[in-house]
């Protein structure tokens, strides 16, 4: 963190001085990029919601740096994504070296036609700070960040859940319909409802340092396995903001926390991978170990879990921060529905059906990477060097390499808000998956836009061709969970390049009825109202 970081003031809220605790509908804890997300989510959709953070300014080092293509789409729905993108490095390719030898490129989005890159780096502190000014400018809305409020106990009942909480003025406590843990690996929620991760820790130490500096190195993933400045481990570079650039080394199960973070030894390190030209400032440094694990449970009643306070994955494949927020977007629209009392309450039973498996996901992506990187016994050593030996001349090799699968959008295969297909359809977008992006023209001057900005906070029918299959969803608009009508077609939204119709797989007649969070619940080739209407109250939970 920068000397220039922003504190943030400790302001006493009436309820405070309460007789009794203030009820509230949501309380979150933790106000890092999960724990805003869901709070900004939310109060976009009308839900008051308090947050509570015991500190007074951002996190400290990079820590999470990629942003993935869904994130941005996650966070431009919340007013975030243009500061974040006018802030960070953007980048699509990535390079694989084994030794000094170059093994091969990847190019993450080959297809022009996408509103956001496959990736932005950008340092978790500045990209909180964007968070926070996003958050002040709803605080006439609902959004009450509290600095300096330490959760110190959490009490649920059946109908609410106390909070206890310190403050520079004392103590105090507050009641919520809702409690969300968003508070980070040490989760003090996690920790007082006497709840443990299961899952693998990994023995071998990383060094993770922030590195001022001016370097021509391209804004690209740079991974290294066995490099000549680093023999034996593995190697990442990447470039942030603000010339700052981003460096993990493996240092292996022996390494001394102690010994390793001395200023000296890690500036030794770095001055070996830079070379003697190079002239560098070490901003901030840490050490981890990788750690694949997570909850149980990620619902406990009326206490929900998300982000690292509910999952944990190594960095390498920058799946840890991305699936957090997509854990508060897929909550945000369900505890909305059910506090305003469109939705049965066992509709939150679907954030773990739907989460929990997402998790799962990106544990084993994880541990498959940590295994290919650190292996642990003599046969998955031969096959590590085998599979580099052979990629830098066949393709086909590239596939066992394995430097971090790198975050990918979760589809919710086995949901069951999903309508199961009846019509054929590519494989592409069915039932779980999130939406696809395109560009499109608006009707009215012809304005060049993007879908998914049409597919905003509510359901929405998108549907393709003339009015008929708009006609269906007639029925629908007006209900206590009202469907939006978006139309591709004559007299409606144009796609001039024909991605929308290519990416949905559609031709005229066909309809997809989109989540509020922008997954798919269902899509039909010619569907009729009561079938739409099924698929609305399957997605909304009120089928037995």
């Amino acid at each position: 963190m920068s000397d220039t970081a922003p504190r943030y003031p400790y302001r006493p809220r009436a309820d405070q001085r309460a007789p009794r605790p203030a009820q509230h509908p949501v309380i979150i804890v933790g106000a890092g990029p999960v724990g805003l997300a869901l709070a900004i989510d939310l109060v976009l959709r009308g839900i008051p919601a308090v947050v509570l953070d015991e500190d007074d300014t951002v996190s400290v080092g990079s820590r999470s740096i990629c942003w993935a293509k869904r994130t941005l789409e996650i966070y431009d729905r919340l007013g975030c994504a243009e500061p974040m993108m006018a802030r960070g490095v953007t980048w699509n390719r990535g390079n694989v070296f084994h030794g000094d030898r170059l093994l091969y490129e990847f190019n993450l989005l080959p297809e022009e036609g996408h509103r956001f890159p496959a990736f932005i780096n950008l340092q978790q502190n500045l990209a909180e700070e964007i968070f926070v000014a996003r958050a002040e400018t709803l605080a006439g809305d609902g959004l009450d960040l509290r600095w300096k409020n330490r959760v110190t106990n959490v009490v649920p009942a059946d109908d609410h859940v106390r909070v206890d909480i310190d403050t520079p003025d004392g103590p105090y406590a507050l009641r919520c319909d809702y409690l969300v843990a968003a508070d980070g690996v040490r989760s003090t929620v996690r920790r007082v409802l006497g709840l443990d991760f299961k899952g693998r820790v990994f023995e071998d130490r990383f060094l993770i340092s922030d590195v001022k500096m001016r370097a021509e190195f391209p804004p690209e993933r740079r991974f290294w396995f066995d490099p000549t400045f680093h023999g034996g481990r593995s190697a990442l570079l990447h470039r942030q903001a603000d010339d700052v650039w981003r460096i993990d080394l493996q240092l292996g199960a022996d390494a001394d926390p102690e010994l390793e973070l001395q200023s000296e030894r890690v500036v030794a390190r770095l001055r070996r991978m830079l070379g003697p030209k190079i002239a560098f400032e070490v901003a901030w440094s840490s050490l981890y170990t990788f750690q694949c694990r997570r909850l149980e449970r990620f619902r406990h009643g009326r206490v929900f879990f998300a982000g690292d306070a509910a999952h944990q994955v190594s960095p390498f494949g920058a799946r840890g921060g991305n699936g957090g927020v997509q854990d508060a977007d897929n909550l945000a629209w369900k505890l909305a529905l059910v506090l305003k009392g469109a939705a049965p309450e066992r509709l939150l039973d679907s954030y773990d059906a739907e989460r929990i498996p997402a998790a799962d996901e990106n544990i084993l992506h994880s541990t498959r990477a940590t295994d290919f990187m650190t292996p642990k016994t003599a046969a998955s050593a031969a096959f590590r060097d085998a599979a580099l030996s052979l990629a830098e001349r066949y393709p086909f090799a590239r596939g066992f390499v394995n430097s971090g699968r790198l975050s990918r959008p979760a589809t919710l295969d086995a949901s069951p808000l999903n309508t199961p297909e009846r019509d054929a359809f590519t494989p592409v977008l069915r039932p779980g998956s999130p939406a696809a992006d395109a560009p499109i023209r608006t009707p009215q001057g012809g304005e060049t836009s993007w879908l998914l900005r049409e597919l905003r906070n509510g359901f929405t029918a998108l549907c393709f061709g003339d009015d008929g299959a708009a006609a269906s969803v007639g029925a629908l608009a007006n209900g206590p969970v009202p469907v939006a009508v978006k139309r591709i077609g004559p007299g409606a939204l144009a796609d001039p390049s024909g991605r929308a119709a290519q990416r949905y797989d559609a031709r005229p007649g066909t309809l997809y009825l989109i989540r509020p969070d922008q997954h798919v619940a269902g899509r039909w080739r010619r569907p009729d109202a009561d079938q739409i209407r099924s698929a609305l109250e399957r997605a909304l939970a009120l089928q037995e």
